[in-house]
């Protein structure tokens, strides 16, 4: 006889945890493919409009089956956000229905539903780990390197004077404020890994130097101050557990300083991009679509639910304000839903005690809170709902391990009475040893 080998068995548990590990990464990467949305610049080669609808809502199908295909008995863990987003999906159906909206406001509902779907299925593995944070990084990377590469093949294409000579996607339809989004949040999330050790500086100079070139080219001001900000308030976080972040921190205020005193003059022109002080102040002509958003005349259950998911337009015109698109198209009730659901991300992470998962958490959500003044999205599939699922993930509790099983210490009733066992199993004999090849209890 000789002991049963375990390692097999060691060797497929490990590969199945690594390609699950592997599905559910790809899942998040077709998330955030379906998130980049199907307008934007001129491409290289043209790509109509319904061949780029297809690929972004064939990716959030794919998600779906894939999440659900590594998550087949639909396990899932309680979720705060999750849930909330799928109330949020409520006014959504209540206003195309009612209001009568199209074929196009259902559609977006359905789009909705999968997106919220796959969350609930990949809850499964939320565990406040820096795991999803990771895929976000390479993922979003890899967007950005289709825009360098753009850039680098036609720089006519990719810095155009419809926008200004800013950087847009010139081989996937990317605007500017997109690049720079995604720039932004990328570059905070590994500046924070760096700062928790999770990476070393060479990796995260790789996505960190390039990320930034780009955000610079994008001109976009509200992804520069969102990062500022943001990163700002996540290294503050730390500041009171670790030396690094204290630091850093002294370092960033002091650099701060010395820019707004030598280079006030640079950054001005850099923020205003050749506009008007007027054209400035009314934000690139926003605030009169949102005048006339709110003068509009509404009925009670227009003002209640909305009018259905849209565009995120009004009168033709770009709303570009996440609050005012929700109360377009959710109403009242979307508002409040939103705002719930930064106030409980919000609350929990300032409730949860200082780590890297927290900072990056406190990143995100003051990331989306800042860009939702100029940019749309809090109320329908996009990446700003991604990146709150993210934090979300982040903050989420470990799972606690299962308790260890006890042995039933007591004696069965067909079981020989005390001073029928050997007498070597009675209580206060010493047991006799026993030999090392018979000790194992598995046996082929």
């Amino acid at each position: 006889m000789r002991p049963a080998d375990t390692r097999t068995d060691r060797t497929d548990h490990t590969g199945t945890t690594d390609r699950t590990s592997k599905i559910v990464g790809a899942v998040w990467g077709l998330l955030v493919l379906n998130t980049l949305g199907s307008a934007g610049a001129r491409t290289i080669v043209p790509l109509p409009r319904s061949l780029i609808q297809m690929v972004t809502m064939g990716a959030l199908v794919a998600a779906f089956a894939l999440a659900l295909l590594v998550n087949p008995r639909v396990r899932i863990r309680a979720s705060a956000y999750v849930f909330l987003l799928t109330l949020l999906l409520v006014p959504s159906l209540i206003a195309s229905v009612n209001q009568g909206a199209g074929f196009g406001a259902l559609f977006r509902c359905a789009r909705l539903a999968l997106f919220v779907g796959t969350l609930w299925l990949l809850s499964r593995w939320w565990d406040g780990g820096p795991t999803f944070v990771r895929h976000h990084i390479r993922m979003y990377f890899a967007v950005l390197g289709t825009v360098a590469a753009g850039l680098v093949v036609s720089p006519g294409a990719a810095l155009p004077d419809l926008y200004g000579g800013r950087l847009v996607g010139a081989l996937w339809p990317l605007t500017p404020p997109q690049i720079g989004q995604y720039a932004a949040v990328i570059t905070g999330l590994t500046a924070l890994l760096l700062l928790g050790r999770r990476t070393d500086r060479t990796s995260a100079a790789l996505i960190i130097v390039p990320s930034l070139a780009l955000l610079a080219l994008t001109h976009t001001r509200t992804a520069t101050l969102g990062l500022i900000v943001a990163l700002v308030l996540a290294i503050a976080s730390l500041v009171l557990t670790s030396a690094a972040a204290r630091r850093l921190f002294s370092w960033a205020v002091l650099c701060a300083a010395v820019a707004a005193v030598g280079f006030s003059s640079a950054l001005q022109a850099w923020f205003l991009r050749g506009q008007s002080q007027q054209n400035f102040a009314s934000l690139t002509g926003r605030a009169k679509v949102w005048h006339a958003l709110l003068a509009a005349p509404r009925t009670a259950t227009e003002h209640v639910f909305g009018t259905g998911l849209g565009d995120k337009s009004f009168g033709g015109l770009p709303i570009d304000n996440s609050w005012l698109a929700v109360y377009n198209e959710q109403g009242v009730t979307g508002i409040v839903l939103v705002a719930t659901i930064i106030v409980v991300l919000g609350g929990v992470a300032l409730l949860r005690p200082p780590s890297l998962s927290r900072a990056c958490a406190i990143f995100l959500i003051s990331y989306c809170a800042i860009a939702s003044y100029t940019e749309a999205g809090l109320g329908d599939a996009s990446p700003y709902l991604l990146h709150l699922a993210l934090a979300a993930s982040l903050l989420a509790a470990p799972a606690e391990p299962a308790p260890p099983s006890r042995p039933d210490v007591s004696r069965p009733e067909d079981s020989p009475p005390e001073d029928s066992r050997p007498e070597d199993s009675r209580p206060g004999v010493p047991r006799r040893p026993v030999p090392r090849w018979a000790r194992t209890s598995e046996v082929t």
